[in-house]
């Protein structure tokens, strides 16, 4: 049974990330789990959970690229840009035409400025700024630079008077918020928008395909690893093989010769095992960090 490595989770709405990284902790009898981006409590699918040794490389699956599938309600807005916030104004969406609401998604792919949600876990000056929201406060986070690849619709739905549903495919950066393309596309039309469902359906390589249930975990307990470390830094990253040398020379944190790959990339021992995690710079191959076991 292997207790280091990575489970890809099909994160059940009304939870919060926390809430599954403490269900982890209970299954896998550890303290040492943590999670590669955060879902809100509304959003379902895949959240990558890191036990053991690898959550040292859950910094690098948050920076990862994501897919989402998700639904913009047009004609209302709401004071967190989605279904759990308290609608703040209706504007009948009835007349936006089917061409009107492609053109104001297609204005939202390529790399665009994004102002991300007031009530998201940026910090402002040491505090979150959704708790500074629900104090009271008027939050006003400054744009940042994302990148919407791909923004496709699905499915246009005229099913209740004056709003209008859309039907999306998103695939992004990490750091782009889709609540705010969705409040953003329905300012962009002059009736407002907010989200109504959101299901992450893939962070970097790692799909629902692949994802688990907390209650199909429950069921495999304690062995609720489904890519161990090593796999997982195979699936993740570009490989190099080391020497038994070089496999010591790493180990204790020593530079290697480059090998010209485009890094950060993972380094493994001639049995298979994962050593490192490794960039080249200044002609020289050096850890970022050290997963040899001790």
């Amino acid at each position: 049974m292997s207790t280091d490595g990575l489970i890809v989770v099909d994160k059940p709405g009304g939870m919060t990330s926390h809430d599954v990284v403490a269900r982890i902790r209970r299954l896998a009898r550890t303290r040492r789990v943590g999670h590669g981006g955060t879902l809100d409590p509304m959003a379902t699918g895949v959240l990558v959970i890191g036990v053991g040794r690898a959550t040292r490389l859950l910094t690098y699956v948050i920076g990862a690229g994501k897919s989402y599938a998700a639904t913009i309600r047009l004609g209302q807005t709401t004071v967190t840009d989605d279904a759990e916030g308290e609608v703040v104004a209706t504007t009948p969406a009835g007349a936006v035409t089917d061409d009107g609401v492609r053109a104001a998604l297609a204005a939202l792919t390529g790399e665009i400025d994004q102002v991300p949600s007031a009530v998201s876990a940026i910090k402002i000056n040491g505090q979150r700024a959704y708790k500074r929201v629900r104090d009271g406060e008027t939050v006003e986070l400054p744009a940042r630079r994302v990148t919407v690849s791909r923004l496709d619709v699905r499915d246009i739905r005229r099913d209740a008077p004056d709003v209008v549903d859309v039907d999306v495919d998103v695939t992004c950066s990490s750091g782009t918020y889709i609540r705010a393309l969705a409040r953003d596309a329905g300012a962009a039309l002059g009736v407002g928008g907010h989200l109504t469902a959101l299901r992450r359906t893939a962070v970097g390589g790692f799909t629902l395909a692949e994802a688990a249930t907390l209650d199909q975990l429950e069921q495999r307990a304690p062995d609720v690893v489904n890519l161990p470390l090593d796999a997982a830094a195979a699936r993740f990253f570009p490989r190099r093989d080391a020497t038994a040398d070089e496999t010591r020379v790493l180990s204790h944190g020593g530079p290697l010769t480059p090998a010209g790959i485009t890094g950060p990339y993972a380094v493994f021992d001639p049995a298979g095992g994962l050593i490192a995690i490794v960039s080249e710079r200044d002609g020289r191959a050096r850890a970022e960090i050290v997963l040899a076991p001790a």
